[in-house]
C-alpha cells in the first residue's frame, strides 16, 4: 500500500441523512489507544492480524479481510500484530446512523465482519475516497452512497454463511407467505408451527428480517392495501376495513390515523382517482 493518505470534508449542511466527513488509507504499524471519535468510522484491514477493544466487546482477535465499526464518543482502542495492516477507513454521521443500529445493521456488540468477498468493498472504499477528492456537492452525495453500500455489503456478508443463506432464504418465504395472507386473521402460535418453530423463534427471526414483529408486519400490509383501495376505487370507509380484515370502521379509523397523521377520508382527498 502507499504512503498514508487523509481526506477530511465538512458535511454539506443539508446533507442530513448520511454524509461522509472523512477517508483514508494506510499501512498502519502503531495503535490507536483510548481515543474517542465524534462520528462513526469503519476501519478496514484488507490485509494483517491484530486486536480491537471495546468498552461494549473487551478485546478481540481480528484478522484480515475484515471490517469493524466504531461508535460515536465510546473509547475504542485498536492495534495491528507486529508487521502491521493494510487499512482503508472512513468516518460518517447523520440521521440514517439510527436506522443503522436499530435495524442491527451495526452493532456495538459485534463491529468485526469478517469478509469473503473483499474485492467489492475495496471498490466501494476507493470510489468513495475519489468522491470525497472531487470535492463537489455531487461528489459528497456520491461518496454518501458509496458509504451506504458498505453498510449494507457488510451486513450482507455477516449473514453469508452456508446455513445462514438457508435461513434467509426459508425466512424470505415465510414473510412472503404472511404478506399473502395479511388479510386473514393471524394466529401466531398455529403460524409457527406450520413453519416448524415456536412462536418467540419466528417472532425473533421475523423481526430481524423485516424489522417488525410478525403482527406489526401483518397491519401495515393491511393499511397499505387500505391505502389502495382508499386511492383507487369508491368503496366506503366500513367496506374497506372490512375488506382489509377488520369488521369496526371505528377502529380501522383511529389505527389509520395514528400511522398516516390523517383520516381514511382526508387521505382519500388527497388521492383523488384520476
Amino acid at each position: 500500500m502507499r504512503d498514508a493518505e487523509a481526506i477530511y470534508r465538512t458535511p454539506l449542511g443539508a446533507a442530513g441523512g448520511l454524509a461522509v466527513t472523512g477517508s483514508g488509507r494506510q499501512h498502519a504499524r502503531r495503535a490507536v489507544t483510548d481515543r474517542k471519535l465524534p462520528s462513526f468510522a469503519v476501519v478496514l484491514v484488507e490485509r494483517g492480524q491484530g486486536w480491537l477493544e471495546t468498552a461494549a466487546t473487551g478485546r478481540m482477535s481480528l484478522t484480515g479481510p475484515a471490517l469493524f465499526w466504531l461508535f460515536p464518543n465510546r473509547v475504542h482502542s485498536y492495534a495491528p500484530n507486529e508487521g502491521g495492516w493494510d487499512e482503508r477507513w472512513a468516518l460518517f454521521e447523520g440521521s440514517f446512523t439510527r436506522d443503522f443500529v436499530r435495524l442491527r445493521i451495526i452493532a456495538e456488540r459485534h463491529p468485526i465482519v469478517a469478509l469473503h468477498h473483499l474485492d467489492e468493498v475495496v471498490r466501494l472504499f476507493g470510489k468513495l475516497h475519489a468522491d470525497l477528492l472531487d470535492d463537489t456537492n455531487l461528489g459528497q452525495a456520491s461518496a454518501a452512497l458509496m458509504l451506504h453500500r458498505i453498510v449494507i455489503s457488510a451486513a450482507r456478508q455477516a449473514s453469508g454463511a452456508a446455513d445462514r443463506r438457508q435461513e434467509r432464504l426459508d425466512m424470505a418465504d415465510i414473510v412472503e407467505t404472511l404478506r399473502r395472507r395479511a388479510m386473514q386473521p393471524l394466529d401466531l402460535a398455529a403460524f409457527a408451527t406450520e413453519h416448524g418453530m415456536s412462536p418467540a423463534t419466528l417472532r425473533r427471526r421475523f423481526t430481524l428480517e423485516t424489522g417488525l414483529p410478525p403482527k406489526a408486519f401483518q397491519l401495515r400490509a393491511r393499511m397499505d392495501h387500505a391505502k389502495q383501495l382508499l386511492a383507487t376505487t369508491d368503496e366506503k370507509i366500513e367496506t374497506v376495513a372490512a375488506m382489509i380484515g377488520l369488521d369496526d370502521p371505528f377502529y380501522f379509523s383511529r389505527v389509520f390515523h395514528e400511522r398516516e397523521g390523517c383520516s381514511p377520508r382526508e387521505f382519500r382527498a388527497r388521492y383523488p382517482r384520476v
